[in-house]
């Protein structure tokens, strides 16, 4: 028995954040007993002093919250234990407050020189003395880094991360101890930038100034020295403040360095008159480098232009090393893509986004400091010698999150989309969830992050992430009367208040709380969660529906009967009623979870007046809907809007839906997360599969045959012939279609439904023959749950199934197809497919009641049969029609049709019914060709 993987309120040895509601959770591995027999016990001691002995309590799950009342500045260490009677584990971690409410001794200082692009701010201090322990509580706008001796203090970067600085200004504290431990002359050195503080930020070329039009900074280091005494150096007067080597800077712009500019003229610096009651202990996980990626292929295009190919469009920035000489201007330029095999830049609208660098002559490593981008490619220009692809690297930045899920398949295209959904989520999770890295936005769009928060929460660890956001959220709705603007913070756009986007208000921290099982989340926001539906109520123009609003629709749909128009066929105020009926459940949901029984009844009957108005007024009593879109069945199927026994009526018209648009998609933004989610769950998993395999225009897979790296802004964001989509707006880094991938935890690798924070889960894999093996996991705070299975190629078709179960968890496992033969579990048969595990590993095999070999049939397209020699010999002895699709020309204008299908269109073409079942017959009894040659290939190795 082990134990691992301790966090405490989901961070590893959190330094300085906020811990309201301290949680720490601990996963268990190699035990020998079960959790039933197991106890537990948390241990929490400062300075030596016990302050709280959980004693030995029964595992009932892997959680402790202790009520404790932390002190500010304090290091607290945790010890725990699990037993049982055969075995006990012991484990440490630690965590340390920051400032809490104790006052700031420190000022904000700055330089009297607004206008200054860099400010440094120095003080020149000398220990006589041991230091045992130092911390640094500092922070900064816009941005801040802070050196001690010339060396950077810490692994974080754009400090202190993007909030709404008139509202609150997190504070980052820093262990120094080893850099001062030791006596001796020091020099404390912060340089600032503009940042979102200060820059330019937002839509139509964006404004300045929009928080503040000062560059600031404050900061305290707590001395502790080996004799016990202890001492403050604070931000204040005797500081000296100069420009620094910085000419210009801001997250769109990029940076310009002139390293042979001299720093001089230091004076003395100016104590700045701005409140302290903004600086609060951190949220923000910091933001790192996670990885280097190194240079690809160094191209020279048609223009002759030198471009730089990391191979991966990404978010962070280029660092390269230097050998130019003194005063050599090198100009790196980002972009996403080429064209005409050159390179390219418009779709980055009027960010600039590019690093200039005034070379001083010295060898070392160079990179920029106060922003970052977007990019796959760098357009390089200055340097006096040929390119060495060793000198660059590409600095991969996001918020620090571990990766806690994967799905891999043996199809090398799905694996890609996989790995692009989840680059999206790393270049866009940016201390705020941004729609995009590299253009001239990078804003916090709360439409995005609403329908993407449970895909996000399956690749990594997001609690945190989210609950800075959340806050972000609150603070804007705040402000707002209850209304959630567009994006969080923002920017100084007070607009918003449309349906999905606003109702992230609701949906991302009830997600988060489902994820993660902490209501931690859900009483930080409540009031605003509460406040969103108040404002909702008092803007739509209809009792029990909303109505009369600006809405986004369906953003991006391709039903849209305008094409001005990208918000879709399905009609606003539908997707606006289904939200603030889904939004007015969660709030009576999470009402009745924190015990506030009153508002748990009102909005439990709001929630239900909606769903009938929405039923009287777009659903008919035998559940017909009346909006005849993808976007509109799914959203009725998944939010449960009609009976139960009109259920199938909606799945049969979402299906006949599907086949007038070609089973093809045609959802956007708010469609686009459920429609495989809603046919997998209903019983039409084929058709869901053939959507997602789908490899023509509009598919997941057509961005990926066209060599993306990442999830597109739109279906099309590049044309079939590698051109970018004329229509605009066209970032090739968003993730919000990558939402589809919690369809593929859900359905592909099988982590059904489950209680908040996945103690209890249901393991159901829908198998389907076009992915015949699939391997994946998902690592709650518990343990990594994996799974990896196969379909095999014998005579029985047999699924073989390996499954890993951490300690702790119960697993209740469904298997499809699995009545008549039965389940060998470990060697032991099961009656049944449907029995529950607990921790450890298990071997599964049983043999479908039906085999999931595809076989052709009436709805396979003309092109599918054509490919197939021997299918067409069967179907043409029995109707010559067949050798009207043998000419090319035909196949390429009917090949996407069935037969059926081209019996509506071609009066020509006439097949009676007798013969239409047999062709039918002849179809269902032949596997498809790539069916038979897989087969074969199985045969032939045997």
């Amino acid at each position: 028995m082990k134990i691992s993987n301790i966090l405490v309120n989901h961070m590893h040895e959190p330094l300085g954040f906020e811990l309201k509601d301290l949680r720490i959770e601990f996963a268990v591995a190699d035990a020998q007993a079960d959790s039933s027999q197991t106890q537990k016990r948390l241990e929490i001691t400062t300075d030596g002093q016990n302050v709280y002995d959980s004693g030995w309590v029964k595992y009932d799950n892997n959680t402790f919250e202790p009520k404790l009342e932390l002190t500010p500045r304090t290091r607290y260490d945790a010890t725990v234990s699990v037993k049982s009677d055969l075995e006990e584990a012991i484990a440490q971690t630690s965590f340390e407050t920051g400032k809490m409410d104790e006052p700031f001794s420190g000022q904000w200082i700055g330089n009297e020189d607004k206008s200054l692009q860099n400010t440094l701010l120095k003080k020149e201090f000398t220990l006589k003395k041991a230091v045992t322990k130092a911390r640094l509580y500092a922070t900064g706008l816009g941005l801040y880094e802070a050196y001690l001796n010339g060396e950077k203090i810490g692994k974080e970067y754009l400090a202190p991360g993007c909030t709404d600085y008139h509202k609150w200004i997190q504070v980052q504290t820093y262990d120094v101890t080893n850099a001062l431990k030791n006596p001796g002359s020091f020099t404390l050195l912060f340089s600032l930038g503009d940042g979102w503080y200060k820059g330019n930020m937002g839509f139509d070329g964006g404004r300045e100034n929009i928080y503040g039009d000062q560059q600031r900074m404050i900061c305290e280091l707590h001395l502790t020295y080996a004799d016990g005494s202890q001492e403050v150096i604070a931000s204040d007067a005797s500081w000296q403040t100069a420009a620094g080597q910085i000419t210009k800077s801001a997250i769109y712009y990029g940076e310009d360095f002139d390293a042979t500019k001299k720093i001089g003229d230091w004076q003395a610096a100016s104590l700045l008159d701005y409140p302290l009651e903004t600086l609060c202990d951190r949220l923000s996980l910091p933001l790192t480098v996670s990885e280097y990626l190194p240079v690809k292929e160094v191209i020279v295009t048609p223009a002759n232009e030198t471009v730089l190919d990391f191979g991966q469009n990404q978010a962070g920035w280029m660092e390269f090393y230097n050998r130019e000489p003194e005063g050599t201007v090198i100009k790196f330029e980002a972009g996403e893509i080429l064209q005409k095999d050159c390179f390219y830049r418009d779709n980055l609208r009027q960010a600039r986004s590019a690093f200039v660098y005034v070379s001083d002559g010295h060898e070392g490593w160079v990179r920029p400091h106060f922003t970052y981008f977007g990019y796959r490619y760098l357009r390089v220009t200055g340097l006096t010698s040929n390119v060495n692809k060793d000198d660059f690297r590409a600095a991969v930045i996001f918020s620090k999150m571990d990766q806690t899920g994967e799905i891999k398949t043996t199809n090398s295209k799905v694996n890609r989309l996989f790995q692009n959904v989840q680059w999206g989520q790393k270049s866009n999770f940016f201390d705020v969830p941004t729609d995009c890295p590299q253009r001239d936005e990078r804003l916090g769009w709360t439409g995005d992050a609403d329908v993407f928060s449970n895909t996000a929460a399956l690749n990594m660890n997001v609690f945190e992430f989210f609950k800075k956001y959340s806050r972000d959220m609150a603070v804007e709705q705040e402000m707002h009367d209850g209304m959630l603007t567009m994006y969080a913070p923002d920017m100084g756009d007070h607009s918003g208040g449309a349906a999905v986007w606003g109702d992230a208000a609701t949906i991302v921290p009830w997600n988060m709380y489902q994820a993660y099982g902490d209501t931690a989340i859900l009483r930080q926001n409540y009031e605003a969660m509460k406040s969103w539906l108040e404002w909702v109520g008092q803007q739509t123009k209809s009792k029990n529906l909303w109505t009369g609003c600006f809405q986004f629709g369906d953003w991006l749909a391709l039903d849209g009967e305008n094409p001005a128009m990208p918000t879709g066929k399905t009609e606003e105020d539908f997707v606006a009623s289904v939200y603030y009926y889904y939004s007015s459940w969660i709030m009576s949901q999470t009402a009745a979870l924190l015990n506030h029984e009153d508002d748990a009844e009102k909005y439990g009957k709001q929630a239900e007046a909606i769903k009938q108005a929405i039923q009287a007024e777009y659903i008919t009593p035998n559940g017909r809907v009346a909006i005849d879109t993808q976007t509109a069945y799914a959203l009725t199927l998944y939010f449960k809007l009609v009976p139960a026994d009109k259920l199938d009526r909606v799945v049969n018209d979402l299906v006949k839906r599907l086949g007038k648009d070609n089973d093809h998609l045609k959802t956007g933004f708010v469609g686009t997360p459920f429609i495989c989610q809603v046919l997998s769950k209903y019983g039409r998993h084929k058709l869901a599969m053939k959507l997602f395999m789908n490899e023509d225009y509009p598919s997941w897979l057509y961005a990926v045959n066209l060599g993306a790296t990442t999830v597109w802004e739109r279906w099309n964001s590049v044309l079939p012939d590698g051109s970018m989509n004329p229509q605009g707006m066209n970032s090739l880094n968003h993730y919000s279609i990558g939402a589809i991938m919690e369809w593929g935890y859900r359905y592909l690798l099988g982590i059904g439904d489950h209680t908040p924070g996945y103690q209890k889960l249901v393991f159901s894999p829908q198998f389907d023959y076009r992915l015949k093996q699939v391997s994946g996991s998902y690592e709650s705070s518990y343990g990594k749950f994996s799974v990896n299975y196969q379909i095999e190629s014998d005579a029985e078709h047999t699924i073989k199934i390996s499954l890993d179960v951490p300690f702790g968890q119960t697993v209740d496992v469904h298997l499809p197809r699995s009545s008549k033969n039965g389940v060998l579990v470990n060697g032991q048969h099961l009656a049944t497919g449907n029995f529950t595990i607990s921790a450890g590993h298990y071997e599964l095999a049983y043999q479908p009641d039906e085999d999931y070999i595809e076989r052709y049939s009436l709805e396979s397209t003309i092109g599918e049969i054509m490919q197939d020699e021997e299918v067409v010999d069967k179907l043409a002895k029995i109707s010559d029609v067949i050798t009207f699709f043998k000419d090319p020309g035909n196949q390429e204008s009917f090949g996407k049709m069935t037969l059926p299908q081209v019996t509506n269109v071609l009066p020509f073409i006439n097949i009676d019914a007798e013969t239409m079942k047999r062709l039918s017959a002849v179809l269902r009894a032949t596997p498809i060709l790539s069916e038979r040659t897989e087969n074969e290939n199985c045969l032939a190795k045997n």
